[in-house]
């Protein structure tokens, strides 16, 4: 028996690849579930704190001092080495009226990657902007996708408006920053780069967000464009403070960021101008 499969693809594999903005109703719903179940295993990288180890890196003095109240003479020296631990992922995700969908199918993945991390003690921190900021952790911790993002929704009185990048990432580092970046946290940037305020601004607070994070990982749906040039300011203001410039607009492509999250500890060193 002969079958001919020219021309033939799953639909599964035709989803994966298809933009988001071009998706129905139906099929968005579909792609939110792949999304769900992607797999999101983050590298573990070194942390501050010690924990106890037979051949550690440095002494333990707590534990033997501890040890010496109950010793004689001779006292065995305790050793410790560095805990590891998966870092900290925190999202800033723009949901202006340019990026609304992506926003939404991304904020799904973030739903699911907060989860997982909750259910391993770990930390998620998820902010969404448009013209100002919006803490939506809490929001993103309830157990029923469909109703965290509905709480997003009406927390954020900003969904599909303006843009106003350099003000909310202004209003992330001074009110915010030191409470989610420590642990040498990753930062996820959703835009599309399409600021309608001071570029000049836009550039100082992208730095100070680099300083601060272990990396930072620019996800922007413009890439899906072959012939993508950084021209708009706002982009150009962007790209020489991050880490990792990614394409993201179908679920092909948050399958990728699901593998670079995988090494993200190890940060890279590249300027976003080169990883362009």
């Amino acid at each position: 028996v002969e079958i001919d499969m020219t021309l033939t693809a799953s639909v599964d594999e035709v989803l994966r690849a298809k933009d988001f903005e071009q998706m129905t109703a139906s099929e968005l719903n579909s792609a939110r579930a792949i999304v769900g179940r992607l797999p999101l295993a983050i590298e573990a990288v070194k942390t501050r704190r010690f924990r106890a180890a037979r051949h550690g890196e440095r002494i333990d003095l707590r534990r033997t001092l501890r040890a010496s109240l109950r010793a004689g003479d001779m006292i065995a020296l305790a050793e410790a080495k560095r805990r590891v631990a998966p870092p900290p992922i925190v999202a800033l995700c723009d949901i202006s009226g340019s990026m609304s969908r992506y926003a939404r199918v991304f904020l799904h993945f973030l739903h699911a990657l907060t989860e997982t991390r909750r259910r391993q003690g770990q930390r998620v921190s998820t902010f969404v902007f448009g013209t100002r900021l919006t803490n939506a952790t809490r929001a993103l911790k309830h157990r029923d996708v469909d109703e965290a993002l509905d709480l997003v929704g009406r927390e954020a009185g900003d969904w599909g408006g303006g843009t106003r990048i350099g003000a909310a990432l202004r209003d992330f580092n001074f009110r915010w920053s030191r409470r989610v970046l420590g642990q040498g946290a990753v930062v996820l940037l959703i835009t599309d780069g399409l600021d309608r305020d001071d570029t000049g601004a836009l550039s100082e607070e992208a730095a100070r967000l680099a300083r601060a994070a272990r990396a930072v990982i620019w996800l922007n749906p413009l890439l899906r464009y072959a012939q993508f040039q950084p021209k708009a300011a706002g982009i150009r203001a962007l790209l020489p403070h991050v880490d990792r410039f990614l394409p993201l607009y179908n679920v092909n492509t948050l399958a990728e960021l699901s593998q670079a999250l995988a090494s993200a500890g190890r940060r890279s060193h590249v300027s976003g101008r080169r990883a362009a």
